[in-house]
Order: C-alpha cells, then structure tokens, then sequence
C-alpha cells in the first residue's frame, strides 16, 4: 500500500512540531495534522496592537527560565529576542484576613515561625526529589509509599503551620493548576527534580519564570510550522489510528493518511479519545484514564499604563484570600500598556468556567482591586483564556498523576506501541509541562523513530 508520508505527526504544538522539524532534517517525508485551524497547541498570542508586533499578550505558555535549554536555544535560531519578566518594586502578600504585606526579595515579612516551617518543607521536597530517576520514577526508594500519598496528605504531616501550609498549597497550585489533594507526593517529586528544584520552579529571576520573548512564545511555534510549510495540516482533528504489519493509517477529518509510523505528541487524556485498531494495551489505555489535566483559566486586566510602578510595586503578588492567588505584571517589552495578569487555578478555576464571563471579570478584578488599588477596578479591557472550556486542550498546564498512576502505570508513558509512538510536553524527563519539555519530548520521539527504523 503507498503512504502519504514516512511519519505523520499527530497535533501542531511545541512536540509535535519538533518532532516534524528533526524528522525532516534526518530526511524524512512527514506531515503533522492538526485538529485546530492554528497551530501552537498550549501557546497562544492575544494582539493587542496589530500595527506593533511586540504587542502581545500571551494567553498560554509564556515564561522560559534558565536550564531550559531546548527552547532558549529554538528562540535565538529564530532570531527572537528575551527580555526579563517585570520584578522591580516591592511584592504584595493578602493574608487570609484580608490585610497586605508588601516586601522587597523572596521572603514576605511573616512569623519567622511559618518561614522556618516553609524552608524545612521545601528542603525535604528538594532532598527526596532528587532521589526520584526521572526516566522511571516508579522505580525510586520508596516509590509506592510515596505514590499512594496525596501531596494534601504529606502537607498536614509534615507542615506545622497553617500560614506555611497555604503558602505551599498556593505554591502547588501555581505549578500544577490542581488540589493538593489531587495528585501523589512521587509526581511532585519527580516534577521538582525534572525542573531543577523547588525554588527554579516557582521563581521569577533565575526561576522558570525569568523571561519572555518579545512577540510572545507562540512565535516559537510559528518559526517551526514556516519551516515545515505545506506538510502541516490544519484544521484535521484525528478520531483513529490503525495499525498493521505495513504501516499506521490515520483518520484525520474526512482524510485517511497512510505512513510507516505516527507520534502522537498530545497530552494522554487527549491521546487516550482517539479510536485506535486494534485497541491500545491495558496499561496504556488505563494510563491515559488516570492523567487528568490540570485546571487553568489565564486572566488579564489592560490598562492605559502600569500604574502600579509609581507606587514603587512589581506587580507581582500572591493572595490567600482568592479567588486569583497568583499575580504578575504582565506588560509588553516597552512597559505599555499596562497588563496584570492572574491565574484561576484548580476548584476556584473549575468553579468559575461555570459562570458567565462577565461574572468571572467581577471576581479578577475586584481581587486586583483589593491587591493594588482602586484604579485596578476599571481596566480599558479585561481578557481571559478559560483552558478547561478548549475542545483540544480540555485543561492546562500539563497532566498531573493522581495516587498510584507512577507506580502502576508509569512505564506505559513513553513506551511505543508498536508503530505508534508518543510525544507531549508530559512524556518530557527534563522540564515536564513546559515549553522546553514539550520541545525535548518531540525531539525524543523523533529519535524513537529514527531507531527503530534503524534496526
């Protein structure tokens, strides 16, 4: 039977698109079919100027931080250009009785008590984190153990301090977009060491948070998808893949593609809704049961300018109270317009994705309010991206295991089957549910397939 191509690709963002680029340049026929009419998959610009190309706002992944390699080394082939997230000025902290801190640094003016409590908790987490292999996490010193305990549950029996306990839970909550309660101690272990550490995973300079790329990350995605030209696809949702003795066959819209192999390179949620002949093995059809996405809705309130600099503020801050916990300044390169931007994460996100959007508005702005003033009340523009609400996203940032995923189903997560191998930001060992891991897994898979039709 002919083929339309040696590899077809399954799903146009940072993976996929990856995987096409390094099959490509190994001489390989490849087309990527994408269920959306863009590419990007997890990155999304939001213009805010269209006479200005730096005028974005980034409605998906956008930070890249020092270690991620891969992605900082694809911005400047593609003579992008990095600039540091704003943190000039002092930070702001809303306690659970509504009363603001504002401090300079890392450590918010609080009981030495609960910072002690904090540091001691991260040090374990950083310690036992780092015994987790990342290419097997199942397979570490008490992995069971670990895996069969919430983060919520190692939190009530380790941390002390109310105070220290919310920090953390808004901590994971910013990492994750999930409960504490919804995924394993092993996965936060794991998900430390693949980002190099607590402290690189929640911070800003030398953190995961450091930089943006002016123009905004999703030119990340457009450099790749130029490259590859007319062998990306849009618009072609898959709904099967066959397999047999000869090839793989794909149904992507009203098309049937033919090719040798396929990388699948979704989140295994995803993955797990398309029809495949004959059906995937237990282990990893269970396995794309088990990974639910995280809960995410980005919100951004626009403003004529950053007001909040003259009040000597980074607009950076983080809420106890709600429903937005984390806040950053979010402004383009040339610090105009003025944009913050707040996440809705985990039960406050799947909350809010039920109510209208003008609602939603209330609620963000009212807390930028609270936190920076009264001019914060009246925004020229408010805009949000509910991730949970996307057909081909289904939830952000990434997957989460859940108890006992690592341990019972951990090693289906990279293993092909068969012809079909598999791609996606969560299937990364180094920086797991970000930009560069997605850009690293594409490129793993590549290699996979590259091997196997080696031998």
């Amino acid at each position: 039977m002919s083929t339309d191509a040696d590899v077809i690709v399954v799903g146009a963002g940072m993976a996929g698109l990856s995987a096409a680029e390094r099959l490509v340049a190994e001489g390989k026929s490849v087309l990527v079919v994408e269920a959306r009419n863009r590419f990007g998959g997890r990155v999304l610009n939001e213009v805010l100027d269209s006479s200005d190309p730096t005028q974005v706002i980034e409605m998906g992944g956008q930070w890249l931080g020092p270690t991620q390699d891969r992605a900082r080394a694809l911005a400047q082939r593609l003579g992008l250009t990095l600039y540091p997230t704003y943190a000039e000025g002092d930070k702001l902290l809303e306690r659970h009785d509504g009363r603001l801190l504002r401090y300079r640094g890392e450590i918010p003016p609080i009981n030495p008590l609960v910072l002690a409590d904090v540091g001691q908790a991260q040090a374990r987490l950083d310690r036992m984190a780092r015994r987790v292999p990342l290419d097997a996490p199942w397979s570490s010193v008490r992995a069971r153990q670990r895996d069969a305990m919430t983060f919520a549950t190692w939190l009530s029996r380790n941390v002390c301090t109310r105070d220290a306990r919310s920090l953390l839970r808004v901590a994971l909550k910013a990492v994750w977009a999930c409960e504490p309660h919804e995924v394993s101690l092993l996965h936060v272990l794991f998900y430390i060491h693949s980002g190099g550490g607590f402290d690189r995973l929640v911070g800003t300079s030398g953190g995961a948070q450091q930089d943006r790329v002016v123009g905004g990350t999703h030119l990340l995605a457009a450099g790749l998808a130029r490259e590859l030209g007319d062998r990306v696809l849009l618009g072609r949702p898959v709904r099967g893949i066959g397999s047999d003795d000869g090839g793989v066959t794909v149904r992507a819209g009203d098309h049937q593609l033919r090719a040798h192999r396929v990388i699948v390179s979704l989140h295994p949620a995803l993955a797990g809704r398309i029809d495949y002949t004959p059906p995937l093995p237990a282990d990893r059809d269970q396995l794309t049961q088990r990974m639910p996405m995280g809960s995410v809705i980005k919100c951004m309130a626009i403003y004529d300018e950053p007001f909040w600099r003259r009040d000597g503020l980074s607009g950076q801050a983080l809420s106890l109270v709600g429903p937005v916990s984390v806040v950053f300044d979010n402004s383009p390169p040339r610090g105009s317009p003025g944009v913050l931007l707040g996440f809705l994460e985990g039960r406050e996100a799947r909350r809010l994705s039920a109510v209208s959007a003008a609602a939603r508005r209330d609620l963000v702005v009212g807390t930028f309010a609270r936190l920076f003033g009264a001019r914060a009340a009246r925004p020229q523009r408010y805009v949000d991206k509910d991730w949970l609400a996307d057909e081909f996203t289904r939830g952000c940032y990434t997957a989460v295991m859940p108890p006992g995923t690592w341990t019972e189903f951990g090693p289906a997560l990279r293993t092909p089957v068969g012809r079909i191998h598999w791609a996606g930001t969560e299937t990364a060992t180094i920086w797991n549910g970000y930009i560069d891991g997605a850009i690293r897994s594409g490129e793993d898979a590549a290699a996979d397939v590259l091997r196997a039709d080696a031998r």
